[in-house]
């Protein structure tokens, strides 16, 4: 089974790069993209045999705990099974 992580800043947080990339896009012409937000993504390998649920719970926790400052950032998260 694998997780997908996605972690982005939330919205109240200033997003610099993205304005950034955001700017750039509508200097170059590019029709459509009203906001861009940067993040990260991580992809967790998990060992055979954990339940759905387990990992559910497990990557709830390991995401909100090391791989996001809470304070700043939010995720979301998809398994596949």
């Amino acid at each position: 089974m694998k997780a997908h992580v996605y972690v982005t800043l939330k919205r109240t947080v200033l997003d610099a790069q993205g304005k950034t990339v955001a700017d750039a896009l509508r200097r170059m012409e590019y029709k459509g993209v009203a906001d861009v937000r940067q993040g990260k993504y991580f992809l967790l390998t998990l060992e055979d045999g954990l339940s759905e649920t387990a990992a559910h719970t497990e990557i709830e926790r390991i995401a909100s705990e090391v791989l996001t400052n809470p304070v700043i950032e939010e995720f979301t998260f998809r398994l596949e099974v």
